[in-house]
């Protein structure tokens, strides 16, 4: 089932949505953004989905000052999710570059990002800013159409990310003329898992790279040029994707 476009502007996260239907309370900051911002009214209808998959049509029914309550039709699962699994470990860059490459990963279909505390990482993610990304995440969800939420971990070093991530294929972009180019990950791509290791600015060390070609993770080569975190990121992904 494709998104409705007329209503994809009023949708909304309901973590608990009903499986079976019934009466249902938008969030404190959902019902807020649909009451300030999109002036919702009584008898409106909207698209309701929990983060894991699930989505259901509801009916305005109720309005205060503080609660928007919808009556929900039963729950359905809609897969728009891609044939690839993709974890992708990221040392972030700065809040506001950090915020639109969340939001981009989460349009694309990435399933989870964990933040990488690299050698070269000046400063790492706080709780705060962790937070505001997980908001970017629902956000873009509501615009995309996406019903399952990427999930964000608890930031981790390079070394422990390496050693514990297990996919069918790992990739770690760094620039080295033994790397593979990134249209050969395209062959056989389907149904695959793929961890994406991508470091800070300055790139990864040494040691680090070392350390992720012994866990079996193959360098991945971007061309000539040198991208920022995000690009790199986000032109990975495009192509697993596409």
């Amino acid at each position: 089932m494709e998104p409705d476009p007329n209503i994809m502007t009023r949708r909304y996260f309901v973590p608990d949505l009903p499986t079976a239907g019934g009466l249902v309370s938008l969030p404190s900051l959902e019902a807020q953004h649909a009451i300030r911002v999109m002036r919702i009214k009584v008898d409106d209808i909207v698209e309701l989905f929990n983060g894991a998959g699930l989505q259901a049509e509801a009916k305005v029914v109720e309005i205060g000052r503080h609660e928007c309550v919808c009556l929900a039709e039963a729950g359905q699962l809609v897969d728009r999710e891609p044939n690839v699994s993709l974890y992708l470990g990221i040392a972030l860059p700065k809040p506001d570059r950090a915020k639109e490459l969340i939001e981009r990963l989460t349009e694309l279909g990435v399933q989870q990002v964990t933040p990488i505390l690299a050698e070269r990482t000046q400063r790492g993610p706080t709780e705060s800013m962790l937070e505001k990304l997980s908001k970017v995440v629902i956000e873009a969800c509501k615009q995309s159409g996406r019903n399952q939420l990427l999930h964000i971990q608890s930031p981790v070093t390079a070394e422990h990310y390496f050693q514990e991530v297990a996919t069918q294929r790992k990739i770690i972009a760094h620039p080295t003329d033994q790397g593979i180019s990134p249209t050969s990950l395209m062959s056989n791509s389907l149904d695959q898992s793929f961890a994406i290791a991508i470091g800070p600015e300055g790139g990864w060390t040494d040691s680090e790279y070392q350390k992720a070609v012994d866990q079996g993770f193959e360098s991945v080569n971007l061309g000539k040029r040198i991208y920022r975190i995000e690009t790199a990121a986000v032109a990975l992904v495009s192509v697993l994707v596409s």
